[in-house]
């Protein structure tokens, strides 16, 4: 009778994490995906909860570690989220992981397509351009925005990509780029993983090289933009250029 009772329960408890799991799935095909909290979002890319934790709690543990910042999901790897949430296994962080990068990328991609009407004459029009290409990385990467004569994006490259505290640029490599893209005008970024968003000596140094190279083919520097996960620095507004 014992057998027959911790079968019952564990039967009622199955049934009841699958009703949990399918809840999230019913109310976004009746109200569509925006009407879904964050947790019920995550819980529709988790599937199923854990043994003792269904899905709608294991999505509010994942959030919670994170103060509700989906954005600081960003920071973590399948190592990480399998390391601190018991019972997620790599393919459960691997579907919320691309999810989270696919959101990083799809905001991206609504910020190209919005510069192709925009004109790039300020800091903050250039920093919200590829912001999402720099941020959040743990090591130095240096890209370039071309942009033609009306200051208006022909596209984005990366030039290099380092270690933590530095990358090494090849300023012809730049050059060459702004002659088969047809570009006039280029903006140069690249990132501080440390987080101190003051140019260092070589930022400088880079700066003024890259500047007078550009000169002698009648192109133009409009910025250097340096970006951390908490803001950016200007050598443009800081008459630095």
């Amino acid at each position: 009778m014992d057998s027959d009772n911790n079968n019952n329960i564990a039967s009622r408890h199955l049934f009841r994490m699958a009703q949990l799991s399918a809840l999230p799935r019913e109310k976004a095909l009746k109200n569509g995906l925006r009407s879904l909290d964050d947790a019920e979002l995550i819980a529709i890319l988790l599937g199923t909860g854990i043994r003792g934790k269904n899905v709608i709690d294991l999505a509010n543990e994942i959030l919670k570690s994170k103060d509700g910042h989906l954005s600081e999901l960003a920071h973590l790897s399948v190592k990480d989220m399998t390391g601190m949430f018991t019972g997620i296994g790599s393919s459960k962080a691997l579907s919320l992981l691309a999810a989270v990068e696919l959101g990083r990328r799809a905001a991206h991609d609504a910020a190209v397509l919005e510069s192709s009407r925009r004109v790039v004459n300020s800091s903050s029009v250039c920093y919200d351009l590829l912001r999402h290409k720099l941020q959040d990385l743990d090591h130095e990467e240096f890209w370039v925005l071309l942009l033609n004569n009306s200051l208006k994006r022909i596209t984005e490259l990366r030039v290099s990509e380092g270690a933590s505290n530095f990358t090494v640029v090849e300023v012809k490599k730049i050059i060459k780029a702004m002659i088969d893209n047809g570009a006039n005008h280029v903006v140069l970024y690249h990132n501080h993983p440390s987080g101190k968003l003051r140019p260092s000596p070589q930022d400088d140094s880079l700066t003024r090289k890259i500047a007078e190279a550009a000169k002698l083919f009648d192109f133009k520097v409009i910025d250097h933009i340096i970006i951390c996960n908490s803001g950016f620095y200007s050598y443009s507004d800081n008459g630095r250029l």
